[in-house]
Order: structure tokens, then sequence, then C-alpha cells
């Protein structure tokens, strides 16, 4: 089999999502990066959408939200991570970010070989995600967000007292079932040390 001729930065550009840091705006305890917090959105995201078929009668594809999700900060290695009270500080800077945003997905689809554009524009272009997948992945990301802030009051950080507050709060009262079930089942242990889950299993 010869050799493709064709050469494209995509896979290189995705490697820098390591060192984008996330939480710009605050004093962090414990730094995290998108390539890391892309994981974890991609990893709870699959068991809420398998919550929703097991539990719940839903009919979703898992493995397309986990995949879905695992690209869902990409266009941040060209834009960074906006914190979100920036983000939404007023209309006009969402609409620009928005914007944005779209350009920068579209870039980074453009640096794919034309063979691959239509399956990756399928899971960077954020308006071509089934609403359903959508929902899963933006629940995963706060269910993300609110474990790294525990994370961060554990260690002492009061910096992340007000968006955890507004993250319990948005979080209890959601009206995805699969999410509560998470939280309830899943969540408290997280806050345990390993000698403390070594101690309940």
């Amino acid at each position: 089999m010869s050799k493709p001729t064709i050469s494209s930065s995509f896979y290189a550009y995705l490697s820098r999502l390591r060192w984008i840091k996330r939480w710009g705006l605050k004093r962090n305890a414990h730094d995290e990066n998108v390539m890391e917090h892309s994981w974890e959105v991609s990893v709870i995201a699959h068991t809420l959408a398998l919550i929703k078929n097991r539990y719940f009668n839903g009919q979703v594809d898992a493995n397309a939200v986990a995949t879905a999700a695992l690209y869902h900060d990409i266009t941040e290695v060209i834009t960074g991570d906006l914190p979100t009270p920036i983000k939404y500080h007023s209309q006009a800077i969402r609409l620009a970010y928005k914007q944005i945003e779209k350009q920068a997905e579209n870039e980074l689809v453009a640096l794919l070989p034309s063979e691959l554009q239509a399956d990756f524009m399928a899971l960077i272009h954020h308006e071509q995600l089934p609403e359903e997948h959508a929902g899963l992945i933006k629940a995963a990301d706060k269910i993300s967000a609110y474990l790294k802030c525990q994370a961060e009051l554990k260690a002492g950080n009061r910096e992340f007292e007000t968006a955890a507050e507004h993250l319990v709060q948005t979080l209890g009262q959601s009206e995805q079932p699969e999410v509560i079930f998470f939280m309830t089942v899943f969540v408290p242990s997280c806050g345990l040390t390993l000698d403390g889950l070594m101690q309940i299993h």
C-alpha cells in the first residue's frame, strides 16, 4: 500500500489542548486543562446516556454521545477558554464569541483531508449535534464543573464557593432524570480519599 501524499496539522492542534488552562479568572489549587476536562465530560456523558437508556426508556447512542463530548471544547485550542462569567457578561459578547467559535470550528475542519471533513463536521459543529446528545453533553459539562468546584473547596480554596452554589442549584433543578441519578449514585463518593474508597468496597 502506498503512503498518502496529503498531510494535516489537525491532530497537532488537538494535542495542544493540554496547554489550554481552564478557570482562568480564578486561583486554582489544582490546575485543569481542556484535554483532561474533555475526557471527563466524555465519560460522564457516556454514563448519562446509558442511565437514560437503562432506567428512563431512552434510545440514545451512548457511543456517539461520548465521541461528540470528546470534541465539545475543541475550538478552545484556537480561542482559549473564555470564562463563563465573561462569555455571558452581555448579549453582545455572547454573540461575538459564538461567531468566533463558529469560525474556529470551520478552520479546524478545514485542516482535515477532504474525505474526513464531513465526519468531523458532525462532531465539531455544535449546531449539527442531535438535540438529545447536546443536552447530555451540556449536563455532563456542568457535572464536571461541579466536581472541579468540590475538589477546589476541599483543598481549602474559597474562590469556587459561588460557582459551586450556582451549580448545585442548577443540577438540583435539572429536568433530566439521568442527571439526578448520576448526582445521587456516583457523585457522593467522588469526595472520598483513596483510603476511604477502599474501605467501602
